[in-house]
C-alpha cells in the first residue's frame, strides 16, 4: 500500500489533532504502533513539525471522521493522478553523510564481483556518480591503495533484493546481445545458500603426466631419418640390402 509523504511529521499531526488509534495511524503511515505511542507520550519525534494531511491532499476529512468514528477503519491514502508512479525511485539514490566514506569501497566490490554492471545500475545501487566509478575502475581514484572491497548489502547502502534485481537485469542484457557467460558469473546470478551449496564443476585438466611429448638425443646411434622420427620400411622389417637368389647355394 503506498504511505504518505513525510511519514512521521504525518503521524504527529493526526496524533494531535485527532482521535484516530494508534494503530490506525501506525497503519497509515508505515510505523510500529509502539513508535506512535512513543509521539504520543513525547519520547518519539521530539521537535518534529505535525506535516497536515488534508491541505496536503493526502488524506480528506471525510476519511478521517470515518476513523474516528470506527477503530477498525483502515485511513486509506487520497487518490492523486499526478503522483502515480513516484514510488519509483529515479536516478542516484541519497546516502547519509554517514555512509557516504563508504561508497569507494562498495564501488570498488561490484566493479571486482559484477563486472556485468554498468556505470548507471552501480551508481544508483549506492549514490554515486559516473566520474567516481569510471576511476575506480581505471585505479586513477585519488585513493585506490587504500580501499578494500566490501559488499554494499553488508554497509547498508543497498538491499540485497535490489542488488540480485540488477545482476538479473545486466545478465539478461547481456545474453541479449549473445555475449557467453562464464561459470563464476552463472554463480553470481543465485542466492548466497544456493551458491555454497553448489559443487564445483570439474575441469578439463591442461597436461597429463606421462603423455608428454619427447625427442631423441643428437648422440643416439641413429639415421637421419630415426633421429628426425622417420622410420623407413626396410629398416622397420630389417630386411637384408642388395640380396637376391642368384646368390644362394644349392
Amino acid at each position: 500500500m503506498a504511505k504518505p509523504i513525510m511519514a512521521k511529521a504525518t503521524a504527529v499531526w493526526l496524533v494531535d489533532n485527532t482521535t484516530i488509534s494508534f494503530k490506525q495511524i501506525a497503519d497509515f503511515v508505515g510505523m510500529h504502533e509502539l513508535e506512535v505511542q512513543g509521539i504520543a507520550d513525547g519520547d518519539v519525534a521530539a521537535g518534529v513539525k505535525g506535516f497536515d494531511p488534508v491541505s496536503n491532499n493526502q488524506l480528506t476529512q471525510e476519511e478521517i471522521d470515518e476513523a474516528q468514528s470506527n477503530p477498525l477503519h483502515k485511513l486509506a491514502l487520497k487518490f492523486n493522478a499526478a503522483a502515480q508512479g513516484e514510488e519509483k525511485r529515479r536516478g542516484p539514490r541519497y546516502t547519509p553523510l554517514s555512509k557516504r566514506q563508504d561508497r569507494p569501497a562498495s564501488i570498488l566490490w561490484l566493479v571486482k564481483f559484477h563486472p556485468e554492471l554498468t556505470d548507471g545500475q552501480v551508481s544508483k545501487l549506492v549514490g554515486t556518480t559516473k566520474p567516481t566509478i569510471q576511476a575506480i575502475r581505471e585505479r586513477t581514484h585519488w585513493n585506490i591503495s587504500n580501499i578494500q572491497p566490501i559488499d554494499p548489502v553488508a554497509l547498508g547502502l543497498c538491499k540485497q533484493s535490489e542488488l540480485d534485481a540488477a545482476v538479473q537485469k545486466a545478465a539478461a542484457k547481456k545474453a541479449a546481445d549473445g555475449d557467453v557467460m562464464t561459470d563464476d558469473e552463472r554463480r553470481k546470478l543465485v542466492s548466497t545458500e544456493q551458491s555454497l551449496g553448489m559443487v564445483p564443476e570439474p575441469k578439463i585438466p591442461t597436461a597429463i603426466e606421462g603423455l608428454e611429448t619427447f625427442s631423441l638425443s643428437d648422440d643416439d646411434d641413429e639415421d637421419d631419418n630415426t633421429s628426425t622420427g622417420l622410420v623407413d620400411a626396410d629398416s622397420f622389417f630389417n630386411l637384408p640390402a642388395g640380396g637376391s637368389d642368384e646368390d644362394e647355394q644349392p
